[in-house]
């Protein structure tokens, strides 16, 4: 894995932005992180890559926001099996046309293809992030 040091929001965005143009359709792309450690801030730079100019919200309540069916954006805190994300239809995006960008995915580790990117972001300080990819 490679790391990217970020010493602010505005150097998170613009890496996630540049990550996100060595993304193609179908990629699937697990964003792990500590509550408040910079996965939203790391999806609105992602989608800004893709060029969609969407506000970007983190899913938490809708569990998965479509963005134009470029970028699948899932929170699956609140799922508690793979199961669930089944029966909800959510594993349906990961063969679709767009990026799929997941939190928490370790709630849903058992039905996520073999396939998937990681990113993890770890929190330094305040303001400063430790961004693990592959």
């Amino acid at each position: 894995m490679a790391v990217y040091l970020s010493r602010g929001e505005e150097q998170t965005l613009r890496f996630a932005e540049r990550y996100a143009r060595g993304l193609k359709a179908g990629d699937i792309v697990i964003l792990d992180g500590e509550m408040g450690a910079g996965k939203t801030v790391f999806a609105k730079g992602v989608a800004a890559g893709l060029g969609i100019m969407d506000d970007i919200t983190s899913p938490t309540y809708a569990y998965m926001n479509d963005y134009g069916g470029k970028l699948y954006h899932y929170d699956c805190y609140r799922l508690s099996s793979g199961a669930q994300a089944e029966a909800m239809g959510l594993c349906d995006y990961f063969y679709a046309d767009g990026v799929c960008l997941i939190e928490w995915a370790q709630n849903i580790a058992d039905v996520l293809p073999a396939n998937c990117k990681k990113v993890k972001i770890i929190k330094i300080s305040q303001n400063a992030r430790s961004i693990e990819y592959d």
